[in-house]
């Protein structure tokens, strides 16, 4: 249960670095999300899994609504998220970002410093990646594109997720 009362949620986004994911937060779950993201622990930071489960679970022990906006591109990234989320009893949302190799590629070269992933870092996560389901332990399933507007197209997962 959240502080205001309400049930406790959680929102895992899923996919390729430069796929939108932070803008995404950004825009549509910070007004409700607390975020919680390895981006934001210094680069070189050691126990960055174990730093960001011990801030979800303080985030979810409080009662707050939680956003964790990493790659997640596997069950073995997400799958102690929704375990501490179920736990709880928060449900968890996948915010599924549908793979654009090429695209990715192309944003974040626009990007600058540290912002900037090395492309094989990019490539690998595209190798590795797997889309969410209810079958992993969602509650939900969305799956979120860019609406060509400058803003995002959010629906239900089509069947099989």
């Amino acid at each position: 249960m959240t502080a205001d009362g309400g049930a406790a949620e959680m929102a895992v986004l899923v996919g390729l670095q430069a796929a939108g994911k932070s803008t995404f937060y950004r825009r549509r779950l910070a007004h409700r999300y607390t975020l919680v993201s390895k981006d934001l622990f210094p680069r070189r930071a050691r126990g960055k899994q174990a730093r960001q489960m011990r801030q979800v679970e303080e985030a979810l022990r409080a009662g707050r609504a939680v956003a964790v906006d990493n790659t997640n591109p596997t069950p073995e990234e997400w799958g102690p998220l929704i375990e501490a989320a179920h736990a709880h009893g928060a449900t968890v949302t996948a915010y599924w970002f549908p793979p654009d190799l090429a695209g990715s590629l192309r944003r974040n070269a626009r990007r600058e410093g540290a912002a900037r992933v090395p492309d094989v870092g990019v490539r690998a996560t595209f190798r590795k990646l797997r889309r969410p389901g209810t079958g992993d332990g969602f509650d939900a399933v969305v799956e979120v594109r860019f609406d060509g507007r400058g803003g995002f197209d959010v629906r239900p997962a089509p069947p099989g997720a």
